[in-house]
């Protein structure tokens, strides 16, 4: 009787661990639910010039997104009462920030953030190219691990507002060379300044999908009447990405952009 337990133990000991790989894979599979949004926050000014970070973090929280991809945010310049503006807004909306400068601006910094409901893992400011008489812009691109498990890449973006192309085509190209190739679930979210049937985006969408939604072409500047489509979230592995909700939310007091928030599952 002791030789034939002591003959079962390979046996059980198989069993156990095929069964914990089966748990872990399942585990690896679980979807991931993100709320996104891309919000340009006019520096903090609001369209009244009257400076108010507190309606800007409650507009965030009434959404209550996992990921904020914010344009146009200063860092301790003149005209943001040398207020860090990401550390700020990451304060009031109870989120983790991280600030990327594109340049230099007014005694402090400009360029883009961040906002997480998750600890960032990994980070990058990716200057962007541009003519010498443009201004410099940049990609912040962070990488988060969810409590599935998932690693995320989130990179939130603020391509160059002039009415020539020559800037933004540049810069699409720069950011689908670097990120194009990448097997890490990617969002690219912000102002891109680029409507949804430019050369910009035709770029973006060699290797990146816009969201599809109905609501995802709706006008989104100016936020009072808003006649172009600048703000936009896209993704790769499209076939993996479900898309629940997406909402165009026009409000026109806390910036001049409207704010473009999504729900989205992931599968793995």
């Amino acid at each position: 009787m002791f030789r034939n337990l002591i003959s079962k133990k390979p046996l059980f000991a198989f069993v156990m661990v095929a069964f914990f790989i089966q748990v872990k894979i399942v585990a690896q599979l679980e979807p991931d639910t993100l709320r996104v949004m891309s919000f340009n926050i006019l520096h903090g000014a609001t369209v009244k010039n009257d400076f108010n970070l507190d309606t800007i973090a409650g507009v965030i929280n009434s959404f209550n997104p996992h990921l904020v991809a914010l344009q146009e945010v200063d860092f301790k310049t003149s005209r943001a009462k040398e207020y860090d503006l990401p550390t700020e807004i990451g304060y009031r909306t109870k989120m983790a920030s991280l600030f990327a400068r594109a340049m230099y601006y007014d005694g402090g910094e400009y360029g883009e953030a961040v906002l997480s409901k998750y600890t960032f893992i990994d980070s990058e400011n990716f200057a962007l190219p541009h003519l010498e008489k443009s201004e410099p812009r940049a990609a912040l691109i962070t990488k988060v691990k969810t409590i599935q498990g998932t690693i995320f890449q989130f990179v939130a973006t603020h391509l160059d507002h002039q009415k020539k192309e020559e800037d933004r085509i540049m810069q699409a190209n720069a950011l689908v060379e670097k990120l194009g190739t990448t097997d890490c679930p990617t969002l690219i979210v912000g102002d891109l300044n680029a409507g949804a049937d430019s050369n910009t985006l035709k770029i973006f969408k060699t290797k990146f999908t816009k969201v599809q939604h109905e609501n995802a072409l709706k006008k989104t500047w100016p936020a009072d009447a808003p006649r172009l489509n600048l703000d936009h979230i896209l993704y790769n592995m499209p076939n993996k990405w479900q898309v629940l909700n997406y909402q165009v939310l026009c409000e026109n007091y806390a910036s001049d952009h409207c704010i473009v928030m999504a729900t989205l599952v992931f599968t793995p």
